[in-house]
C-alpha cells in the first residue's frame, strides 16, 4: 500500500506515491471508476521529466475519501477483485478509443 499520497491540485493532478521499497513515483490520474459499488483509481507513472512512462504500466488502487474529503488509496490484495477491476479499466480504455475515433 502506498504510505503517502499527495495530490497537487494547482497543476495537472499528480499523485506522489511512497512505495514500500522507499522510492517515490509521480503519477497522473487517468480516471476514477466504480466496480461493484467500490471506487478505484487508475494512475499512470511519470518519468523524471513528468512525461508518461513508455512501459505501458498503469497502477490500480482502491480509492476512497476520508471524512474531510482527503483521498485514500489501498492496495487490491485479492486476485479476483484485481481481475474485475483490470477488466473494467480495459473496457473504459476501449470506450475512450471509440469516442476519440468518433470525435475525429
Amino acid at each position: 500500500m502506498p504510505d503517502n499520497t499527495n495530490i497537487n491540485e494547482e497543476e495537472d493532478i499528480v499523485v506522489t506515491l511512497d512505495l514500500d521499497d522507499g522510492t517515490q513515483v509521480d503519477c497522473a490520474i487517468l480516471t476514477i471508476f466504480g466496480v461493484n459499488g467500490q471506487d478505484y483509481i487508475a494512475l499512470l507513472p511519470l518519468d523524471e521529466a513528468g512525461e508518461p512512462n513508455e512501459d505501458g504500466d498503469v497502477y490500480l488502487y482502491r480509492y476512497s475519501e476520508d471524512d474531510d474529503g482527503n483521498p485514500e488509496l489501498d492496495n487490491i490484495d485479492n486476485d479476483e477483485e484485481y481481475e474485475k477491476v483490470a477488466a473494467r479499466f480495459d473496457e473504459l480504455l476501449e470506450e475512450a478509443d471509440i469516442e476519440e475515433l468518433l470525435d475525429n
